[in-house]
């Protein structure tokens, strides 16, 4: 099934969140990854969703996102056409013996160390998803402690923009 991400500008309110999840939810798509922040106007919020799903069906769920009154604007990012980032912060296991390792590990994926004790050494990297995966397969062998994950967060590439003028291929923009 294709993946698709979804960049989704909205009215920075409470509840709207749940309802746009809700709405993936009761059609039953499984949201892969899902990021939420401000964006440079306060009064709005952009939402990142990753989902597979065939064209047809997420056309659909696009068009009840559009009639949903917080929904600003919906533009599907190209992978080519966007700039895409998740955030990693695993711990793992590195007494004095394998530390080196470690730290080598990281610097070879231009990954931050963030906290180092006598028993672990805890990373910070951001990446692609598959520059994420293959540093966890490095780190595997020596024992990953404990790991947290960042939804995908993406914007275009250049000067397309979703709040100014640009060329993002919207999916289903509301008149106004």
């Amino acid at each position: 099934m294709p993946r698709h991400t979804l960049s989704v500008l909205v009215e920075n309110k409470s509840g709207v969140l749940a309802r746009v999840s809700a709405l993936f939810s009761r059609r039953g798509f499984n949201i892969e990854s899902l990021a939420v922040g401000p964006t440079e106007n306060p009064d709005l919020s952009r939402m990142t969703i990753v989902a597979e799903a065939e064209s047809a069906p997420l056309e659909q769920i696009t068009k009840q996102l559009n009639k949903l009154i917080e929904v600003i604007k919906i533009v599907e990012l190209d992978g080519e056409a966007s700039v895409e980032r998740e955030l990693l912060l695993v711990k793992v296991r590195a007494p004095l013996t394998d530390r080196a390792t470690v730290l080598q590990t990281a610097e070879l994926f231009r990954a931050r160390v963030v906290d180092v004790n006598t028993d672990t050494v805890t990373i910070e990297a951001t990446g692609t998803p598959e520059k994420l995966r293959a540093l966890l397969a490095v780190l595997a062998p020596l024992g990953i402690k404990e790991m947290a994950q960042s939804g995908t967060v993406a914007l275009g590439r250049g000067p397309r923009s979703m709040s100014g003028s640009g060329s993002l291929r919207p999916v289903d923009q509301r008149s106004a």
